[in-house]
């Protein structure tokens, strides 16, 4: 569902952010949040486990989804589409970095005791003028924000075709929320606030840059 400025999932995904900013100013939940790394940092050493993850975090990576933005932009039939994950993939990158810088929640910066990866994992949010505070912060996650829009995006273009599976594709943001943790680069708190806000920032500009009528222009 698409949605303006001054409607309620407005209103009630802006709220939901903003106590996920407080309790992560706070620290009110990061001595429960490390002992939770811990045990997640124990869990790993299954080589196919752990190589599977990593693609999956390696696929919510600004530099896999843009160039599949692109295309979908190339595309005569998609363009409104690919301009809306475009414009969304940027802008969340740029915000989320920025958020990162002023929260300035540290990452959990536990030695990964698993298989060693083929490339090795490197934050991807970026912000001018904040000493690097965006690489070495994690809330909100960047990922999983993107891993949301690109759900919203597409289970809602696909919802008028595939009414009944649209909807599995909010499966991959779970999987990308999964594997930033697992991999040890975020929180749990970073990639639940990273999440609401790919949705709230996928409904306003989705809505304004009416993905409604990519309906139309389909039938047509």
């Amino acid at each position: 569902m698409l949605f303006g400025i001054r409607s309620r999932p407005f209103f009630l995904l802006l709220a939901a952010f903003l106590i996920c900013t407080i309790i992560a100013l706070s620290e009110i939940t990061l001595e429960f949040e490390k002992d939770f790394m811990k045990l997640v940092q124990d869990s790993s050493g299954n080589t196919l486990k752990d190589l599977g993850i990593w693609l999956i975090t390696e696929s919510g990576n600004v530099f896999v989804m843009l160039p599949f933005s692109i295309v979908l932009l190339i595309i005569r039939r998609t363009r409104r589409v690919g301009m809306t994950l475009l414009i969304l993939i940027v802008m969340s990158t740029i915000l989320t970095g920025y958020i990162k810088c002023g929260v300035d929640r540290d990452r959990p910066f536990l030695t990964w005791e698993g298989t060693e990866f083929p490339i090795s994992i490197e934050p991807d949010s970026f912000s001018l003028f904040c000493d690097g505070k965006s690489w070495t912060a994690g809330f909100p996650s960047a990922h999983a924000a993107r891993a949301a829009i690109f759900a919203f995006v597409l289970s809602y273009v696909l919802s008028d075709r595939f009414p009944r599976w649209a909807h599995l594709i909010w499966l991959y943001p779970l999987l990308i929320s999964f594997s930033r943790i697992y991999i040890l680069q975020h929180y749990p708190l970073d990639v639940i606030g990273g999440t609401i806000l790919g949705i709230f920032l996928a409904g306003i500009v989705s809505n304004k840059l009416k993905l409604d009528q990519i309906f139309s222009s389909i039938k047509t």
